[in-house]
């Protein structure tokens, strides 16, 4: 399995709606393009002093699954306009990672 990472900052004023943008309609859309090899996300949340930290951690099976979702170059950020409207900064790149462990 790959997890892919990401990270996004955006305001305190601006965090419940990006939580919600994500929640609601992100993730959703994500899940509903039936990617072969998608296998859910995580969405985790740490404030700052000045900001609030957001990570998106997404499950595929296969380094295609992960292009299937991201496209050719898939270390390349994929950020909806929506999105980028709300964050101040964002990662421009996805870390992958090997899951070597899981929770049972």
């Amino acid at each position: 399995m790959i997890t892919r990472i990401w990270h996004g900052w955006t305001t305190h004023e601006n965090a419940l709606d990006y939580q919600e943008l994500v929640e609601e309609e992100i993730l959703p859309s994500i899940a509903n393009r039936w990617i072969r090899g998608y296998r859910g996300a995580h969405l985790i949340r740490r404030d700052h002093e000045n900001e609030v930290e957001f990570i998106t951690l997404l499950w595929f099976d296969t380094p295609q699954a992960v292009r299937e979702f991201a496209g050719e170059n898939q270390d390349a950020a994929v950020v909806p306009a929506k999105a980028r409207a709300l964050l101040s900064r964002y990662d421009e790149l996805a870390a992958h990672y090997q899951v070597i462990i899981e929770p049972e």
